[in-house]
């Protein structure tokens, strides 16, 4: 069967191709091809010597998603693809343009299963994880794209990434690879629902990366309606968790709080959110929801928007208000893919 030569790491590309007899340096040859000069026709691998590029031709092939859709938002700061697989699934992945630099957000399941009110992706649940090359790719197609460096990563897209945990990891270990995009793993956060043992083995790791946790209430009461699947773990027992990774890797956790209108944004609310995390030293990022037909939940004016962000401030707690990219654009999760599914 012939090998897939996208997503791996240069041990295992070399592993590969001294195995079939050929010289390890032409494993390096390999990867520059691929992650450094996008030449993805064997043909055009002129350095490769006229047998191994036939051998190649017949023992390897290069699986990388299809663009399907392609939108910018008006104001040019938030790109977004929708992307085919090679089963023919569909994922999609989302570039915010900053100053600082392009911040690319990647999908890490086709669909989701843990049922978050306020996103797209899952409302068919489910339907498979990706591979790290799969995740890889999504970041490659906007290098192509733009032709342009990427600054950051974030897990954020459909999936959660820490019950996809090993091939997320690959993942993270081959975008920081010096020797494909060389991505800091200060640079890197991954955002989950609050998977509590699965936190704990992700400070193990020692990886300095960004841990996001989408908290979006004070409560499990009100947590539970936003988000089904939290009530497998208690809220006083995700961020314990937290400050378990805190203490573990010296990392500061952020919480993601997705503000919606009558549901989870009024000061007591701020002020109750204030108790639950107590002293510990964290950010909260506040997201007000993107409203769409799709989702029939609004976000809250910007006055409250601000008296939420005031408490959580006087309580000491460093915070940002999410700018909002791309609503023109239905940059939230799943909503560009269940659009273009409706109009097929």
């Amino acid at each position: 069967m012939a090998w897939n030569i996208w997503g791996h790491s240069l041990p295992e590309m070399e592993t590969w191709i001294t195995s079939h007899g050929f010289p390890k340096f032409r494993a390096k040859q390999l990867q520059d091809y691929l992650y450094r000069r996008y030449i993805f026709s064997f043909d055009d691998m002129t350095q490769l010597p006229g047998p191994m590029r036939e051998w190649l031709k017949e023992n390897a092939v290069l699986e990388k998603p299809v663009i399907m859709s392609h939108i910018t938002s008006n104001d040019g700061d938030t790109t977004k693809l929708l992307v085919k697989l090679s089963d023919g699934s569909l994922v999609e992945t989302v570039c915010m343009h900053h100053v600082y630099g392009n911040s690319i957000c990647v999908s890490t399941q086709v669909g989701c299963a843990m049922g978050c009110i306020f996103c797209a992706s899952t409302r068919n649940g489910l339907e498979r994880n990706l591979t790290a090359g799969e995740i890889l790719a999504q970041v490659y197609a906007f290098r192509e794209l733009f032709d342009a460096p990427i600054h950051s990563i974030v897990l954020m897209g459909a999936g959660e990434p820490l019950t996809n945990y090993d091939e997320v990891l690959r993942f993270i270990r081959l975008v920081s690879d010096p020797g494909l995009l060389n991505i800091s793993l200060r640079n890197i956060t991954l955002s989950t629902c609050g998977i509590v043992p699965m936190i704990d083995r992700l400070a193990a790791e020692g990886l300095p990366i960004t841990l996001a946790i989408s908290l979006h209430a004070p409560n499990d009461t009100i947590r539970n309606r936003i988000l089904p699947s939290s009530r497998h773990f208690k809220i006083e027992d995700v961020v314990a968790a937290a400050h378990r990774y805190f203490k573990k890797t010296g990392r500061r956790v952020t919480f993601e709080y997705i503000l919606i209108k009558d549901v989870n944004a009024s000061r007591e609310n701020a002020e109750e959110l204030c108790r639950l995390v107590g002293k510990m030293n964290c950010h909260f990022n506040l997201i007000p929801i993107n409203g769409t037909e799709h989702i029939k939940l609004y976000p809250p004016s910007w006055k409250d928007v601000k008296i939420f962000q005031e408490i959580l401030e006087k309580h000491g707690k460093s915070t940002t208000v999410r700018r909002q990219m791309g609503d023109e654009i239905q940059a939230a999760c799943g909503q560009l893919k269940r659009r273009y599914l409706e109009k097929k």
